[in-house]
């Protein structure tokens, strides 16, 4: 107990002191049917770090959506610039995701299981308002590294709207 305690304030007092934002993926949300939320801890002014967790809502037989059903990624940013308004960073990210794949076998179809991890990298912009508000816009792709049965390639697309606390 002692020991989830001093987790539990190290993280606390480690967030509490540094800038964090909350986002949220227009664009997946919009036209794909799927929820991405994000949270975002600066280390510093040039590195971040964060969380981004994807619950696809598309119907499995859908003409267009992701593979994934759902999808967690912690994801570590390096910002290029960093004191204008429009700033330009690096990513690199592991995508733990999950979802079923269709399999033909036998002339019957049925659908595959599937839990993998992506390594990957991405490249994108980000735009903070000085009231907090922001948009970042970014694009990449990883590879998934343990199934056979899962997609071998998983994208990182998003347009996120966010606030800065």
């Amino acid at each position: 107990m002692k020991k989830l305690i001093i987790v539990f304030g190290l993280l606390v007092s480690s967030l509490s002191f540094a800038q964090q934002e909350l986002k949220l993926d227009i664009a997946d949300a919009l036209a794909l049917r799927s929820l991405e939320f994000s949270y975002e801890n600066y280390l510093s002014n040039e590195n971040s770090f964060g969380i981004s967790a994807l619950f696809n809502l598309a119907e499995q037989d859908a003409s267009f959506r992701y593979n994934e059903n759902l999808l967690i990624t912690p994801y570590f940013r390096h910002y290029f610039t960093y004191e204008a308004k429009w700033n330009f960073f690096a990513e690199g990210f592991v995508g733990v995701n999950s979802g079923k794949k269709e399999s033909v076998k036998d002339s019957n179809n049925f659908d595959l299981k599937y839990t993998d991890a992506a390594l990957g990298i991405a490249i994108g912009t980000k735009y903070v308002a000085t009231g907090g508000l922001l948009i970042d816009a970014y694009l990449g792709v990883g590879r998934n590294l343990f199934g056979s049965d899962s997609p071998i390639l998983v994208p990182r697309i998003g347009l996120n709207v966010g606030w800065r606390f």
